[in-house]
Parts: C-alpha cells; structure tokens; sequence
C-alpha cells in the first residue's frame, strides 16, 4: 500500500494456463464451492490480491490449478484477499518426479522454506486455507505455512481437493500444526485427474507396445 493509500504498480506473473482451461475448470467446480461458500484490491506477486479492509483470507496451495479455482472463487463471492502459498524453491514441473519429492519431503517431515508469508496476518479473523492431497496427507509446504503464522483464536476453514483417495492424514496434520485456531469441518471434493491420467496413458502405451 502507498502513503496516499493508492495501490503500488508490481509485475504480477502469469500463475495460470489457457483461458479456456481455466473457464471450464471454473464451470466444473464453482457449482460445489458456492454450497460451501474491502471495497479496493491490489494485485500481488504470486497471483495474490490483497483487499483493504478485508477479514477474510484464502490462502492456498495448488499444483495442477484445481484448488485455485476454488480459491479464487471463494475470494470473488467473499470479496476476501487471496494469497498463493509457494515454495520458495518451486517443484519440478514433471508429475512424477514432483511425486517423488514429494514423498521424500513426507518420509522426512521436511518443512521447505516459502516464497513469501502473509505479512498482516493478525488482520484476519477467518482462514479458508487450501490445499490437494499429496501422498495421502497435506503438502508439505502447507505444514510451513501453518508453522510460519500464528493462527490463535482465527477460524479455519479448510477446503480439500484430492484424486480419489480421500483426505488422509490432512485433517490431523491441520489440527496439529494449528492447535490454537478454531478448525470449522473441511469442505472436500474430488478434483486431481493427474494421476488418473497417468494411469490411463500408462495401460494405453502396455496395450499398443506388447
């Protein structure tokens, strides 16, 4: 924010796909996350928007862009500010080998640093928090987030994409690294395809190949 309360200029970078994947992902989605469901915003690196007068904060993170439809849905019907949680070293962009680093980071209870936290977050007194499940638990980088912001006494909200195999251990994770916060019931919703794809291609190439 400037001194005359204008919002700074920044170089916002592109956090999405083609358009077109990005309308009909948010046709897919926003029918469910409307049953879940500031007067000025300012743009923020990451593909974050921070609203002036906001209480409300989503904060998600998002590999394949499915939780980010949720999360930018949520902000537009909240008029809440939105913030992406990244790494501050980005995963490999390959599936499987994100998946494996990934487990690595599960298997050693590794928490990466993150590109950015959110600076005023005593400011907001309701958390929508996202995330997908990776490996049958909460991502990593969810676990620094957690870690790195003091949540005492805000509700928390989580909404929870996965492929199929449910939440896992995610719910627990949340509670054990907010234990302060007021954690609300999570909003669920099978969403990944990756790995479903995968597998697909997979039997698709063994029958062409044999």
């Amino acid at each position: 924010m400037s001194i005359d309360g204008r919002c700074p200029l920044r170089a916002t970078k592109t956090v999405m796909g083609a358009s077109d994947v990005l309308s009909r992902r948010t046709l897919l989605v926003a029918p469910a996350v409307l049953a879940f469901a500031g007067t000025a915003a300012c743009a923020q690196e990451g593909g974050s928007i921070k609203m002036m007068g906001s209480r409300t904060l989503v904060a998600y993170l998002t590999r394949s862009g499915n939780t980010r439809v949720i999360a930018e849905t949520l902000q537009r019907k909240l008029e809440a500010t939105l913030f992406e949680i990244r790494p501050a070293r980005a995963y490999p962009a390959d599936y499987e080998q994100h998946v494996a680093q990934a487990e690595r980071e599960r298997q050693a209870g590794f928490e990466p640093p993150l590109a950015a936290r959110v600076e005023d977050i005593v400011t907001y007194d309701e958390i929508f928090l996202g995330l997908p499940i990776w490996g049958t638990t909460a991502p990593a980088p969810i676990r620094s987030f957690l870690k790195a912001h003091d949540l005492t006494g805000k509700r928390l909200r989580p909404f929870i994409t996965h492929g199929g195999y449910g939440v896992g251990s995610a719910p627990d994770v949340i509670a054990s690294h907010a234990p302060r916060s007021n954690i609300e019931p999570a909003f669920v919703m099978e969403a990944d395809q990756e790995r479903r794809t995968l597998n697909e291609i997979t039997g698709w190439l063994g029958r062409i190949q044999s």
